[in-house]
């Protein structure tokens, strides 16, 4: 049976849209004001999405159910593979005290708290979205702010702040290459065009990140520093995405950023250090941050020995992340299981695309091919570069899946969520009422991207589902297609730190759970005000001179 997509099932989009806008309001509320466990509100929220995919948009049930089901696999495959694997390599490094010299060797190059930030959160992390992307930043970066002191909210909050301006060339460069891909944009032009916008947000968000964690006298006693880390991160963006292609653009800037801040700092310190650990005008937020404490002196040997199992994560998210060993490892073992029942069974409909179009939904098990099996490897082998047993690492893991049970399962469910909106279509009608706002639609489509990231999680399902609305709506309205299909992926990336994916990786690497809630509304402002940056710069670059000749037509 054929089901056709309805985007105005009541021949009323305000009420369509209010409609379509329930589910995602009540896991926000819930989880955001009502402080319900992660889980619970994203189950409610998945209720939510049932009936009004059922009861308001028509779905067929037993389709309703199979969507969420398999976006419940996705939420396991790939992305609960990574958090529970990542995780797993912080247990076995903090249990034999590698972590404590990691970090202690961190803060020998700075003690300065804000200084540590630009390094690990934005630097480090903007090296592992690059290479990995879903999730495995946050993960990486927030458990190493956690053991170097920074309270629980500071480093929840301010590793989401930081895994932004990377995030639309993340996984080496997933999300641009399957917007061109499925929307048949042509591929080096939308890159580059991306590459016209995000540079000035990279130059933006360490003084952000800063201004945030510290207030803006901080800031300001560090903005040589900031500024080194910033252009040194948007310059090489700039080229490599305009002048290359997108594989590579995060980890070139990253690595030239690292370096770059690294030497900085060798000529130059701050008069004050700021050794706060929590976040200024939040000095209650959440409790044990440590003090700072004077860093202890270790042989080169014990500093090979601990950071070598971060060495070999490095290695094998880099190795894992190239399309050709994606392919080799697929072809060894990919299944690919078609959802009985749903498969090419959902049908979008004009005027999303020009003709109707039947949806896909095919799970590949592609487990030997997924990041987290890289980490997994890396995890191991680094607990052997450890001297653990092997009985003792089997122990940590299986400790380690109970820790983050609860996690896995608000994954789980986040997943199905946002799945379920997609076929059933109510995504596409929130994604409609921003797309009739006339001369102002420039501003409104990068907040259309802004949203898709923040219900799905993920700057390529974002693409997906609005990257042919965008180019259809821009030359309706005689706009740059390229224009409003990296608007889509620039403005996505500050809803990359809003969404409930994100959050409860950052919650479980911080081990401040149940507290997801807290971590929504700290990190909301800084997305909604950031996203609105994007869309005014957007709009300048569609109608005003000299930023409209960055425009690739």
């Amino acid at each position: 049976m054929i089901w056709q997509q309805i985007y105005d099932p009541f021949g009323n989009m305000l009420i369509s849209t209010l409609l379509a806008a329930i589910p995602v309001a009540v896991m926000l509320v819930a989880l955001g004001f009502l402080h319900i466990k992660a889980h619970v509100a994203a189950g409610l929220g998945l209720i939510a999405a049932m009936g009004v995919a059922v009861l308001a948009y028509g779905m067929p049930a037993d389709m309703a159910g199979r969507a969420a089901l398999y976006g419940g696999f996705v939420g396991l495959l790939p992305i609960g593979w990574i958090v529970l694997n990542i995780i797993f390599l912080q247990q076995l490094a903090e249990q034999n005290g590698s972590f404590k010299i990691l970090q202690d060797s961190l803060s020998g190059i700075t003690a300065d708290r804000r200084l540590q930030l630009l390094l690990i959160a934005f630097c480090f992390g903007a090296f592992f979205e690059g290479a990995a992307g879903f999730g495995t930043p946050v993960a990486v970066t927030a458990g190493i702010l956690i053991g170097l002191g920074f309270s629980p909210l500071a480093a929840s909050g301010l590793s989401l702040i930081a895994n932004t301006a990377p995030v639309a060339f993340g996984a080496l460069g997933t999300p641009v290459i399957t917007l061109a891909k499925v929307h048949g944009y042509d591929l080096m032009a939308v890159t580059a065009m991306i590459g016209r916008q995000l540079p000035l947000f990279s130059l933006m968000v360490p003084f952000w990140l800063i201004w945030a964690f510290a207030g803006r006298k901080a800031m300001m006693e560090i903005w040589p520093a900031i500024l080194v880390t910033g252009l040194s991160f948007a310059i090489p963006q700039y080229l490599v995405s305009n002048f290359i292609g997108p594989e590579l653009v995060d980890i070139i800037a990253a690595i030239v950023s690292m370096a770059s801040l690294v030497l900085f700092l060798r000529v130059w310190q701050p008069k004050k250090i700021w050794t706060s650990p929590s976040l200024k005008g939040h000095e209650a937020d959440g409790g044990e941050a440590k003090p700072a404490v004077p860093v202890k002196h270790y042989t080169r040997a014990e500093l090979i020995q601990a950071w070598t199992p971060w060495a070999i994560l490095t290695l094998f998210v880099f190795v894992w992340g190239l399309p050709d060993v994606k392919n080799y490892l697929n072809g060894l073992y990919a299944p690919k299981f078609p959802i009985e029942g749903l498969h090419n069974l959902i049908m979008k409909m004009p005027p999303v695309v020009p003709t109707p179009h039947p949806e896909s939904a095919v799970y590949v098990l592609n487990l030997l091919s997924a990041t987290g099996t890289g980490i997994l490897l890396a995890a191991v082998i680094g607990a052997l570069v450890m001297k653990y047993r092997p009985v003792e690492i089997v122990t940590t893991f299986l400790r380690t899946f109970w820790l983050v049970r609860y996690s896995l399962l608000t994954i789980v469910l986040m997943l199905a969520l946002g799945t379920l909106t997609r076929y059933s279509g109510t995504d596409t009608t929130l994604g409609l009422a921003f797309a009739g706002t006339g001369m102002l639609y420039p501003f409104f489509g990068t907040l259309m991207g802004w949203m898709g990231v923040a219900m799905t999680g993920s700057d390529t399902a974002s693409n997906v589902l609005f990257g042919g609305m965008q180019k259809v709506a821009a030359e309706q309205l005689g706009l740059s297609g390229n224009l409003m299909g990296a608007a889509n992926s620039s403005g996505g990336v500050m809803g990359k730190m809003i969404d409930a994916q994100s959050i409860v990786v950052a919650s479980t690497a911080t081990r401040w759970f149940n507290h997801e809630g807290d971590i929504l509304r700290y990190v909301f402002f800084h997305s909604i005000a950031l996203a609105c940056l994007v869309g005014v710069f957007v709009t300048l670059q569609a109608y005003v001179w000299p930023f409209s000749a960055l425009v690739i037509h």
